[in-house]
């Protein structure tokens, strides 16, 4: 079963942009895998929470995202 997971910042996507992720990936496994693929390609987008990841040691905030 092909699977991929995106980690997001929360609140940065609108539910329009989360459905066109999870069908141009599906989109893009079953172009590569075959059709066969589609009915069991699993995609997972994840809001993390503000501060809740990071870079190189570095916390990262929205605010951070957004300044550069």
């Amino acid at each position: 079963m092909p699977f991929a997971n995106f980690k997001v910042p929360a609140g940065t996507l609108t539910p329009e942009q989360k459905a066109q992720l999870v069908t141009r990936t599906t989109d893009l496994y079953a172009e590569i895998y075959g059709d066969r693929a589609r009915a069991t390609t699993m995609v997972l987008v994840e809001e993390v929470a503000d501060g809740g990841w990071g870079i190189g040691g570095d916390v990262l905030t929205l605010a951070k995202l957004q300044a550069g």
